[in-house]
């Protein structure tokens, strides 16, 4: 697959295609159980799973910069705390 057109490696296709996948994933998810009422989590937010999907992706997205910032590449170590930082999102906040 040619992606010099855009100046994209591999790497960034495989990123977008992740967050279509999710995207896609939350969207037959809320088609098969609708619903998924708002709830009160750790943060005293009201969220629902959209939110809390925004919210592992942005937080996500920090804990690679960070990752980067301190450590450099690769980001293995890094998809494991974004995984683990998802888990714990999803499941209390």
């Amino acid at each position: 697959m040619d992606l010099s057109w855009m100046a994209w490696t591999w790497h960034t296709a495989v990123f977008f295609c992740f967050i279509a996948a999710c995207l896609i994933s939350m969207m037959v998810w809320e088609w098969c159980a609708p619903g998924g009422g708002a709830r009160r989590g750790i943060l005293a937010l009201d969220t629902t799973r959209g939110d809390r999907l925004f919210i592992s992706l942005l937080g996500s997205a920090f804990i690679n910069l960070f990752w980067l910032g301190l450590f450099g590449p690769p980001l293995w170590g890094a998809i494991a705390v974004c995984l683990a930082f998802a888990f714990c999102v999803f499941r209390w906040v």
